[in-house]
């Protein structure tokens, strides 16, 4: 085997490390919905947490994210989490006709958006990301999954639209709206508890979320530096073993 050979090998089991590297550090860039815990259901109560990075360059900061809620779900009540150094606004607005809930409540003023503002000093970063949580229902019954187009505006006066729809099955837009599918309704009625139950529930879900994505990260860091370290290994000792082999063919000739 040549030294060409070896000096290959080593270089592609190094790329390997390397690859493995900036794997661990790839993240979603777009506004998400998230959901830790159970699928909401239809005609239930969800807790969803959006997750929203920031993408300009500094010194530009993400000052403002609004997301919005249709009117047509009939969602008439919102909580919020708190989050340190932002404040929030529900926005609800009266409907052009009143929605008529499994339960036969009449829907006649719905929530339509919610709004987080940093204070000052609070904005959110260039590569930083924030999670916001929210509680809310009834949800729709007549519906597999809901949308929650998001508009992000940074503090040279650029606004982020997230409302572009993905096509079922097909390639996701460069602004995806953050999407929540939901389960089917269980038989006995259940709606997975009440907006108080949920509200609770999201504070223990998202840290023991972030904590995961948090081992997650340093578990995959450690392996792309172990591989990264093979890699280099393999690609030194196979030059030493090509050196070797070329002084001693030297030597005999």
């Amino acid at each position: 085997m040549s030294q060409h050979v070896f000096q290959r090998a080593g270089f592609l089991a190094a790329a390997v490390g390397a690859a493995g590297l900036l794997g661990a550090g790839i993240a979603s860039a777009h506004v998400t919905a998230n959901v830790y815990g159970p699928q909401p259901t239809k005609g239930g109560y969800a807790a969803i947490v959006f997750r929203v990075p920031s993408e300009e360059k500094d010194p530009v900061t993400t000052t403002k994210v609004t997301v919005d809620f249709k009117p047509d779900y009939g969602i008439g009540s919102v909580r919020t989490k708190p989050v340190p150094g932002w404040t929030a606004q529900v926005t609800k607005s009266k409907l052009p006709a009143p929605i008529t809930k499994d339960n036969g409540t009449q829907i006649t003023e719905a929530v339509t958006a919610v709004t987080w503002t940093a204070q000052a000093g609070s904005e959110l970063k260039a590569t930083d990301y924030q999670e916001f949580s929210v509680s809310f229902g009834p949800l729709p019954t007549n519906v597999d999954q809901v949308e929650f187009p998001a508009h992000q505006t940074y503090s040279d006066g650029k606004v982020v639209d997230w409302n572009q729809p993905t096509p079922a099955g097909g390639e996701e837009p460069e602004h995806p709206a953050p999407v929540v599918k939901l389960a089917a309704k269980a038989a006995d009625g259940d709606a997975h508890g009440n907006m108080a139950d949920t509200a609770s529930a999201t504070g223990d879900q998202t840290q023991a979320a972030a904590a995961t994505s948090d081992s997650t990260a340093r578990w995959l860091g450690g392996a792309g530096l172990l591989v990264g370290a093979v890699g280099l290994g393999v690609g030194a000792g196979a030059t030493i073993r090509a050196r070797k082999a070329t002084a001693k063919s030297g030597g005999n000739s």
